[in-house]
């Protein structure tokens, strides 16, 4: 990712007077053309952008020497993998510039192939039982017997004979297509953040010149990214702060209703893993960026690139004014094909959004007749609409539509044979689908990506780093809120708590919190989240001082005291640890009420206490009043009990809190699957470093550990922790892993029987199958949940909580958490 600049001097020769003349650069990097200190066009191989338009029809009031510089990046399109397109970047790859070149464009030629290109595929594809493939085959024939190639004055009459295919107009009832011009942009993936800001104004100054001598162009944008379709905020963002002046021409465009902002996110996030405050932050951020900068807020949802959809979305989006969601990921489904491509979707709570899945499956159409026949043909709501969208440009830097996919398509506006064809907008084209949605089928819950589900688990820090992140921008809202009302001289830090929010939501792009990213994204990810602990820690240290002054002043003769809060909306009692004052670690057990304090002076014991012994076997057994426990040497849970209740909650013969190691071996997506065949290859771990041992003998707090060896060279140490008066059991797990291509899960049995299984998810939950009698089932080998799954029947139940973790399964009566 370094650059490189050229300085390329230009003189145009006076006998190209009136020719169209351009500049050519082909190279393996990606490039950017500056003129007056200005970006004028992206330039990218793969993206079939190799040319910069001096001029279209050179004059003599023209300058004919000017001065360019090009900026070449030192990466493809796709980073710079060694070997393959996902592995790590190869710091000793090469690039190299190819051609440089000053040329006379032909456009009669490049139109005329264009013609033929456009009948040529109308004859192979329309088939045989079609009459329009026959008269496309002849008119094409008939083109090149009058077309003379050394003789320009033949080409008018072959393109004349083309012009009366395409004027041939359709019938009333032909399949509508609105095409919009699009370039999804990944914020991070196989280049880190700073890369995405130059690969933004690559793409967006390419639309800006194709959107010059196209005023029928739309762009929809999401992420705030340069794309003609406008998504994601966080891109806008970056293209304001480090490109003005074509911030200022982006500007311009929105205003025309050319470049459209969707999306209404920060950024195109994952549709999974981040917390219902997190995802309304998204929406809020978002919707607050479109409006200041662009005076209008987002009426789609506009994420076609990420690995499943929460069934809380449709009740998100109603709430932050989005009643339309439009995406195409399902179409990677990798067991069952989903069953519409424009539905309802609900959620959770009955909320619903007009949902559309473009029927091409793809978000990166390059205007061909082969794209628009797919979008009819695979189309599954045939006779309910008659409308469906088709998103067309190169993507991730590859500068969107060009010039040729416009020209394709004004040939297929309304030529019979093919689907009607229009530039249009996301509005436009939900707006004619609202008015046909009386038919509509309607999909309740989540929509569920069957692939990818390693993205749940892959990156263990990134995952920990967001789920604590979320934690403490929490605790310093409520702490600074609380401080706001008690009418103190306290300043709400709202500007700070913005940019921490904004570094907590760029991580939440689909390439970042899944850890589906280069190794250079992931230690920018860590440092954010780093900046979010260091600064939300002080924040929270300030707002405490302001709300709770008078008690941080002990009276003179009183016993020194240790202030607990609770940022939580209920009662707590449980037992913390505090430092007394000469280092060492004490227990207490406090109960604090709900957004409130308590001050600990002496600590209190409990009744029962927690009792401690060991077996003669070895094992050991802990109880509080609550549950009773017993754990083996190896640190099994081999028994746990309600004391009240006084039934068992681990199978007999089963061992809960087992450790497994799986294979880890996908098709293609290393970092992203992990493949139902994985669970065949289940090795319990077994090989014990150190055996269970007592570790705090009771009272306030009874706990034991242990340590394995998993795998080859990997460790294991878990410390199995019981407090006074707490109905849950803890296990504070410390994993060295040094493994390849391995999984790692804990496994809990339970003598519970329930055909579905219960996953919290954002501000609610849902409830999945434990068993596998469809298709639709098995696929779910491996789903997300938030803090909790729980596994309940009438009257009893048993819930695995988590702190970091995203990856779950419950298949039968076992509750797994992967590790």
């Amino acid at each position: 990712w370094e650059t490189c600049w050229f300085k390329v001097e230009l003189s145009i020769p006076p006998a190209w007077a009136g020719r169209e003349v351009h500049f050519v650069w082909e190279s393996d990097g990606e490039g950017m053309v500056w003129r007056d200190a200005q970006p004028v066009q992206g330039l990218t191989k793969e993206g079939e952008k190799t040319s910069y338009i001096l001029t279209s029809s050179m004059k003599e009031t023209e300058p004919h020497s000017l001065t360019l510089y090009v900026e070449l990046a030192c990466n493809g399109l796709f980073g710079a993998g060694k070997g393959s397109m996902i592995a790590p970047p190869d710091p000793d790859r090469r690039f190299t510039l190819s051609k440089a070149e000053l040329v006379v464009f032909n456009r009669d030629v490049y139109e005329l192939l264009v013609d033929l290109e456009i009948l040529l595929d109308m004859a192979q594809l329309l088939g045989e039982e079609n009459q329009r493939s026959f008269q496309a085959l002849y008119t094409a024939n008939e083109m090149v017997n009058v077309c003379d190639v050394t003789d320009p004055s033949t080409f008018p009459a072959a393109r004349d004979l083309a012009a009366v295919i395409f004027s041939q107009r359709n019938g009333e009832s032909q399949h509508t297509i609105h095409a919009m011009g699009h370039c999804h942009i990944d914020s991070a993936w196989l280049w880190p953040y700073e890369e995405t800001i130059r690969k933004c104004a690559r793409s967006w100054v390419t639309v800006v010149r194709l959107m010059e001598c196209n005023p029928e162009l739309t762009f929809a944008c999401s992420q705030l990214r340069l794309i003609s379709v406008l998504w994601q905020a966080q891109q806008f963002e970056w293209v304001r702060s480090w490109y003005p002046g074509l911030y200022a021409q982006i500007q311009d465009f929105v205003a025309k209703g050319q470049f459209i902002p969707v999306g209404g996110t920060w950024v195109e996030m994952d549709g999974n893993l981040p917390s219902g405050e997190s995802m309304v932050r998204q929406f809020l951020q978002g919707q607050r960026f479109f409006q200041e900068q662009f005076g209008q807020m987002c009426s789609e949802f506009w994420l076609p690139d990420t690995f499943g959809y929460s069934a809380q979305l449709p009740q998100l989006m109603r709430g932050c004014g989005i009643r339309r969601f439009l995406t195409q990921k399902l179409s990677w489904n990798l067991v069952n094909a989903f069953p519409h491509h424009t539905f309802f979707w609900e959620g959770i709570d009955g909320s619903q959004v007009l949902t559309h899945f473009p029927p091409g499956d793809s978000y990166g159409m390059h205007g061909r007749v082969e794209e628009m026949l797919k979008t009819v043909k695979n189309n599954k709501d045939k006779g309910r609409v008659n409308h469906s969208a088709l998103l067309f440009g190169f993507g991730d830097g590859g500068g969107g539509p060009t010039q040729k996919m416009l020209d394709r398509m004004k040939r297929m506006s309304d030529t019979d044979g093919l689907p009607r064809v229009q530039i249009s907008t996301p509005d436009r084209l939900f707006s004619v689908l609202e008015k046909e949605s009386s038919q509509l089928c309607t999909w309740v819950g989540e929509l569920f990506l069957e692939l990818h589900n390693g993205t749940y688990t892959t990156q263990a820090q990134i995952k920990k780093g967001n789920r604590e992140c979320e934690r403490v921008l929490h605790d310093v809202e409520v702490l600074s809120t609380l401080a706001v009302a008690r009418g103190s001289v306290f300043q709400y830090p709202a500007s700070e708590l913005q940019r921490l929010w904004r570094l907590l939501l760029l991580n939440q792009f689909h390439d970042v919190l899944p850890g589906s990213c280069i190794q250079l994204v992931v230690e920018d990810a860590l440092q954010y989240y780093r900046e979010i602990r260091r600064a939300g820690t002080r924040l929270q240290e300030e707002a405490v001082q302001s709300l709770c002054r008078e008690v941080l002043q002990p009276e003179a003769g009183s016993a020194e005291g240790t202030l607990v809060l609770n940022t939580l909306p209920w009662e707590r009692t449980e037992v913390i640890s505090r430092t007394g004052p000469t280092g060492t670690e004490t227990l207490a057990l406090v109960t604090v009420p709900s957004m409130g304090y308590a001050i600990v002076r002496e600590p209190l014991l409990p009744l029962p206490p927690v009792a401690v012994r060991k077996r003669e076997d070895g094992s050991i057994a802990m109880e509080n009043g609550v549950i009773t426990v017993c754990l083996d040497t190896k640190g099994h849970l081999i028994s746990l009990q309600l004391v009240d209740s006084e039934r068992e909650s681990v199978p007999d013969g089963c061992y809960a809190n087992q450790f497994a190691l799986f294979d880890d071996v996908p098709l293609y997506w290393d970092a992203w699957d992990v493949m139902d065949y994985h669970l065949e290859t289940r090795k319990p771990v077994t090989t014990l470093l150190k055996p269970l041992e007592i570790t705090l003998a009771g009272g306030l707090r009874g706990s034991a550990s242990f340590s394995l060896q998993i795998g080859e060279s990997s460790t294991l140490t878990q410390e199995i922790i019981l407090d006074a008066t707490c109905p849950y059991l803890r296990f504070l797990t410390q994993v060295e892993w040094k493994e390849a291509h391995k999984f790692l899960k804990v496994e809990f049995p339970v003598q519970v029987r329930s055909t579905n299984a219960t996953y919290e998810i954002q501000f609610g939950h849902l409830q999945r199958p434990t068993h596998w009698n469809t298709s639709w089932d098995w696929a779910r080998f491996e789903v997300w949940a938030h803090k909790w799954l729980d596994l309940s029947e009438h009257g009893f139940g048993v819930a695995l909580l988590n702190d970091c973790k995203y990856g779950a399964s419950a298949h039968r009566n076992v509750l797994s958490l992967s590790l």
